[in-house]
């Protein structure tokens, strides 16, 4: 359904085309696409690519390319990730020597009322749309633009979840941000947002919350807590839930897993608020709100509109800076006047070790943030945009 309301490439109108047909699939974090590999020259702005190997869209099985108002994705991340190896289209052009640096950046405009939504480009970076100088952070490993990030902050209190580092890519193709559960849910609580209640959670704090508060005074390493109160098992050196999930309760999941993963969680919140020297009955009451403040998989929490000016600031540390977002910067509002909705900028995502825990600065940080993808250097440069 979603080619009939897009522009369409046609091969035969070509005369630089090169079949080659292979089939393939990719699938995205909405939607997935069928299709075949072809080759051509791709024209981006005023540059001509040649020789172009891509992918014919023959079926595009989600509503999202229905609805969407682009006609193609254009990939910008690593070879390691390209389906079927191919060469992706930065690739070409660094090789093709047709721009004038191994750097590409992106500048997004945040003013919905404006003419002009952004601007990439590639071969350079525009100095009217960044203030002062960019902090750039070393590419970790190659696939996604990944990076090591520091702590994050609540109204300028550390969750503690990254003190020691957290992986995180930087990724325009997601709208929002992406981090894990814990501090999701953390997010949540602090700006009101309307979250899954979790009958695993609220009875874990309710049945061991004063065991979990006890071990951890005694010095039992936080990763070793629910398994000797029998709530994980280990299966050879690693817990069998392996990691936070997305959302406590899952359909087709024991219950001995997700009570496993409930705990874990109730493990790191009342860590970090043992850090604040807070009683044990404040803290158990905390954790307990937090329990309704899960967020649903993968859903956006709606927020009231009217309560803006209460809400924290919030800050990613990368590269020892702090970078802060305003409630008016991760707060999206929809619609108008009486139909306004206002949607927290925050989604839920959890990776398992060693690749997570895991965030997404998508396209609510990156508005903020001018991005510099430095692909000569392996960095990533960030500065206030302009």
């Amino acid at each position: 359904i979603a080619c009939l309301f897009h522009s369409k490439y046609k091969s035969s109108w070509s005369s630089t085309y090169t079949k080659i047909g292979k089939s393939c699939e990719i699938h995205y974090g909405s939607g997935s696409i069928y299709g075949y590999f072809s080759q051509d020259n791709v024209e981006v702005g005023d540059l001509v690519v040649k020789d172009q190997v891509f992918v014919e869209a023959t079926q595009e099985g989600s509503l999202t390319f229905v609805l969407a108002k682009f006609d193609g994705i254009l990939g910008l991340g690593f070879q390691e990730i390209s389906v079927g190896n191919a060469v992706p289209v930065w690739y070409n052009m660094v090789e093709q020597k047709i721009v004038n640096e191994e750097v590409f950046s992106f500048w997004l405009n945040r003013d919905q009322n404006a003419e002009e939504g952004g601007e990439i480009v590639f071969g350079g970076v525009d100095p009217k749309h960044f203030k002062g100088k960019h902090t750039y952070v070393p590419v970790t490993q190659k696939g996604y633009w990944q990076f090591e990030m520091g702590d994050f902050l609540i109204k300028n209190i550390s969750t503690g979840f990254c003190e020691g580092g957290c992986t995180a890519i930087v990724d325009s193709g997601t709208s929002l941000l992406a981090g894990p559960t814990t501090i999701v849910t953390e997010i949540n609580h602090a700006i009101g947002a309307e979250g899954k209640v979790s009958m695993e959670c609220k009875e874990v704090v309710s049945q061991y919350g004063d065991l979990i508060w006890e071990l951890l005074i005694a010095g039992v390493q936080p990763n070793k807590v629910c398994t000797q109160l029998g709530l994980c098992f280990l299966n050879g050196t690693r817990h069998v839930s392996g990691n936070i999930e997305t959302v406590v309760e899952k359909e087709n999941k024991e219950g001995i897993s997700a009570m496993c993963t409930a705990c874990e969680m109730t493990v790191v919140w009342i860590q970090h608020q043992l850090k604040q020297k807070k009683t044990k009955d404040k803290v158990l009451n905390y954790v307990n709100q937090l329990c309704e403040s899960l967020p649903s998989p993968m859903g956006e929490s709606v927020i009231d509109c009217n309560s803006l000016s209460n809400m924290p600031n919030v800050t990613f540390t990368i590269g020892s800076k702090a970078f802060t977002l305003s409630p008016e910067q991760y707060i999206l509002k929809t619609g108008e006047g009486i139909a306004t909705v206002c949607l927290s900028g925050f989604i839920a995502l959890d990776v398992p070790p060693p690749r997570g825990p895991l965030w997404i600065l998508g396209d609510v940080f990156m508005g903020v943030y001018h991005t510099v993808f430095d692909y000569g250097n392996l960095q990533l440069g960030f500065a206030e945009a302009a």
